[in-house]
């Protein structure tokens, strides 16, 4: 991929993601300019919007993690919230049906990803281990646990994380979170 390329699937990206978020919907962003020249398919597109997901929820909850060192379950839960109150058209497409829609190798994909991503949940909230079969089960109920929250507006888009509060970074900051607690 060149630079170019590079650059503008980015800027086409931000645009899908832009556009699922004002429309909610649960459906791919097929009709924007630039995605079917910048894409390969649907499941690419799908797979790129899983991809960015799970990106920003890795960073979320290693913030929260750094933040709220002594409920780890509830760190995870409100960094899952939090970054579905940031990417709510992209959690609707995830959540949608366009795997569906795309048919066979789609669905398989993304329950894998569904599976590893809850996996990932319940071994950053001390429930399992990543290789554990347990995990995916945890990691379910912390993500309903964040459905909860989510749905009740006790987490919004804009929560402070460790990157905008310069205080809560590093040692000094984890020990300032546990004696607040």
């Amino acid at each position: 991929m060149t630079w170019n390329a590079y650059h503008r699937r980015g800027e086409v990206l931000s645009t899908a993601i832009a556009t699922a978020d004002a429309r909610l919907d649960g459906r791919l962003p097929t009709d924007l300019d630039g995605v079917r020249a910048t894409f390969a398919d649907d499941l690419d597109l799908l797979g790129t919007l899983q991809l960015r997901w799970h990106t920003r929820l890795s960073g979320r909850i290693d913030a929260a993690l750094a933040t709220q060192p002594l409920d780890l379950e509830e760190a995870v839960a409100t960094a899952w919230a939090g970054t579905a109150a940031d990417m709510p058209g992209v959690r609707a497409i995830l959540d949608g049906p366009a795997a569906d829609e795309i048919g066979g190798h789609a669905v398989r994909v993304m329950a894998g990803a569904r599976a590893k991503e809850r996996a990932m949940l319940a071994a950053m909230a001390g429930r399992s281990s990543f290789d554990d079969s347990v995990g995916a089960v945890a990691g379910a109920a912390i993500e309903e646990r964040a459905r909860q929250l989510l749905a009740s507006g006790a987490v919004g888009g804009t929560a402070r994380s460790a990157t905008t509060d310069p205080g809560a970074s590093g040692l000094l900051g984890r020990l300032r979170a546990a004696l607040a607690a």
